[in-house]
């Protein structure tokens, strides 16, 4: 069961507008369509991408900051340098054949 705190700032939330000026991190991740905990992870590595409003306020985006995390996102992997994530590999199923023998 999710908490409140979950309910209400981890899921993607639907925009009123998808093109308005700022968005929040919850609307941004459903934007584009990512989760908001990796959102957060990838604001937390690269502050430069977002702002706040306030003091320890909401952590907003706009649509310079938006394209940005767009373009980090499409980079690849930075951790192995591919271009693109690797996908897992599922293990080969059995044959009936080979289940026969």
């Amino acid at each position: 069961m999710a908490t409140r705190a979950y309910e209400r700032y981890g899921v993607p939330v639907p925009p009123q507008d998808p093109n308005q000026e700022f968005m929040t991190v919850q609307e941004t991740a459903y934007v584009l369509k990512c989760s908001v905990s990796w959102l957060r992870r990838l604001l937390r590595a690269n502050p430069h991408l977002c702002g706040r409003n306030g003091s320890r306020g909401r952590i907003t985006t706009n649509r310079e900051q938006r394209a940005g995390i767009h373009e980090a996102r499409s980079a690849g992997d930075p951790r192995r340098g591919r271009t693109f994530p690797r996908q897992r590999r599922h293990p080969a199923s059995r044959t009936t054949a080979a289940a026969g023998a």
